[in-house]
């Protein structure tokens, strides 16, 4: 069963950072894919970035791939989300989702696409 676990989230002024986490487990870290999304009060989810964990190769949604960073500790079986130069505009629950990499779709990033999804973490960026 995957199981994925975030963790990282809080309270920061605008302009901070915070380092999300996505522990996973379950299954063959190295075939999946996994990304962040994340879903504000009263807006749909969106996506936020994806890393293919077969060989690290990254997508960033345009308007957020200046300021936040994806990355992986394969050994740990964890994705992490830095996320820098915060603003209000930030403030959402963050989740990490999991699918097989041969299921997703390169350059695009949608929740329908991925089937397994963590409890998701609170950010809020105070102005």
């Amino acid at each position: 069963e995957v199981q994925l676990v975030e963790s990282g989230g809080g309270l920061v002024q605008a302009g901070g950072s915070l380092r999300l986490s996505c522990a996973a487990s379950g299954f063959i870290f190295n075939d999946y894919t996994i990304a962040w999304f994340r879903q504000a009060p009263g807006k749909e989810r969106e996506g936020v970035s994806y890393i293919d964990l077969s060989d690290g190769s990254t997508y960033y949604t345009a308007t957020l791939e200046d300021r936040f960073t994806i990355s992986s500790d394969n050994a740990k079986n964890t994705v992490y989300l830095q996320m820098n130069s915060l603003k209000p505009e930030d403030t959402a629950v963050y989740y990490c989702a999991a699918e097989a990499t041969h299921r997703t779709r390169e350059g695009v990033l949608v929740p329908r696409d991925f089937g397994s999804w963590g409890q998701g973490t609170q950010v809020t960026v105070s102005s």
